[in-house]
């Protein structure tokens, strides 16, 4: 019987299927972070169970963490006490834990990949919505609450429903200046922010396969802003490349040819143009020289300051922040710094470059990009989720607004009564050296 990539993957980790179809699943790797692993190890320590397999667990800190002066104690105090919290746990357990300082400290959703952690046909699950990152390797990656990383911890499985599956085929080539963050903000601007709910998503298509492993990370980590379970991508020469290494089984990780989905979308690479959002949700987004529909949302458009059928370009912008699991990796910071070289921030701007882990920081110098950063008027900030989320220090202030290379533009999702505008790279680039939002084709050699 064909089967697709999903149902691969699922169906050789299903131990058994309850009654009602809900499925036993064993679990390849969980990774934990500060924020969703306090409550569930005390669930642990109250039922008088231990961990049952330490050694397929990855801890790090991101998310409160400070993304300057990480020498110091953290400053807010509920911070302080979960990253405290974080690093007990695993000593009282035996898991690995990269705490702040760390050498391989970093945002957890960049320090699996690069560590070589996640591997095709894994199952991967963390207390964090964007684990479907880790699906750009060939992996079924998802994120989980509270309970299920308790019941991951006690027992290496949980109880999960199997998803419908789903394949997005974008074919053809992406025209100048257009990124993998576009083709997601333009995949989820086309079927809306909840056009995936109840599936899981498989990326494929010559388009798709062209991105680098680094793209397809930005393509998958964002799958879940459509609403759906999580995003794969079949593994390749590319996925091999990076992990540096190659297992026999790995190749034989892909859908049937003959395999059925249960929905389908098919995108042409050619319609797909630098993308920005525009309104309190990541489906609300148009080509940077586009305008805003005129059935646009009003709360949205109340919220942001827009009115529908006016374009976005020439908007004054305060805070441009470049970071996150989705566009914190070293070929972001190569682009965002290729596009400032030789060019200054704009005064009104406070520009937030943060490396997604610490190795992305080591790389950032090596490579001569904090220098040209500086050179420009920006700063090279230490690892964290920073201005992704507001729970550390890197908030932006009520009415400001922030043109934001992370991934949800949700009200207040980057500081009580912030404005965000989700973007790739070049975008954010030439709204930090214009101080307005600007067409990056207009001025970079793209």
């Amino acid at each position: 019987m064909a089967k697709t990539l999903i149902d691969k993957i699922w169906d050789a980790h299903t131990i058994r299927t309850e009654e009602g179809g809900r499925c036993v699943l064993y679990i390849d790797r969980q990774y934990i972070h500060e924020v969703t692993s306090p409550v569930a190890f005390a669930g642990l320590v109250s039922r008088g169970i231990g961990v049952a397999r330490p050694a397929q667990i990855t801890a790090t800190a991101d998310h409160n963490i400070p993304t300057e002066n990480q020498h110091l104690p953290i400053a807010e105090e509920q911070s302080r006490k979960q990253v405290e919290t974080l690093t007990e746990n695993c000593a009282a357990h035996g898991i690995e834990l990269f705490g702040v300082g760390h050498p391989q400290q970093g945002i957890v959703h960049i320090i699996g990949p690069e560590q070589g952690l996640t591997q095709p046909g894994m199952t991967i699950i963390c207390g964090d919505s964007h684990t479907s990152t880790h699906g750009a390797l060939g992996a079924i990656a998802f994120g989980v609450g509270t309970s299920e990383v308790e019941m991951a911890l006690a027992s290496q499985c949980i109880i999960q429903s199997k998803p419908l599956t789903m394949r997005i085929l974008v074919n053809g080539e992406l025209t100048r200046g257009v990124e993998a963050k576009d083709v997601i903000l333009y995949i989820i601007s086309q079927i809306s922010a909840s056009g995936g709910t109840g599936y899981f998503i498989e990326f494929a298509g010559t388009c798709v396969r062209s991105l680098s492993m680094e793209g397809r990370l930005t393509l998958c980590n964002m799958a879940i802003e459509c609403g759906a379970r999580g995003g794969i991508i079949a593994p390749d020469e590319v996925t091999f490349k990076y992990l540096g290494r190659v297992e026999p089984q790995w190749r034989d990780l892909y859908s049937d040819s003959d395999a059925a989905f249960d929905k389908e979308y098919s995108f042409d690479a050619a319609d797909i143009l630098p993308m920005i959002t525009w309104g309190t949700n990541p489906g609300e987004g148009i080509a940077i020289d586009g305008k805003i529909p005129a059935d646009a949302d009003p709360k949205a458009l109340s919220y942001m300051g827009f009115e529908a059928g006016h374009q976005v370009i020439g908007t004054p912008v305060d805070y441009v922040f470049v970071g996150s699991c989705t566009n914190g990796r070293i070929e972001d910071l190569r682009l965002f710094a290729s596009l400032v070289h030789g060019r200054r921030k704009a005064e009104n701007v406070v520009a937030w470059i943060v490396p997604g882990s610490k190795k992305v920081e080591r790389q950032a110098r090596e490579q001569g990009l904090e220098r040209i950063l500086n050179e420009a008027g920006f700063e090279l900030r230490q690892p964290g989720c920073s201005a992704c989320l507001a729970m550390n220090a890197d908030k932006v202030p009520a009415g400001k607004l922030c043109v934001s290379t992370s991934n949800r533009n949700f009200e207040g999702r980057q500081g009580p009564g912030a404005r965000t505008m989700l973007s790739g790279i070049a975008v954010a680039a030439a709204a930090a050296v214009t101080g307005k939002i600007t067409d990056p084709r207009k001025i970079f050699q793209l």
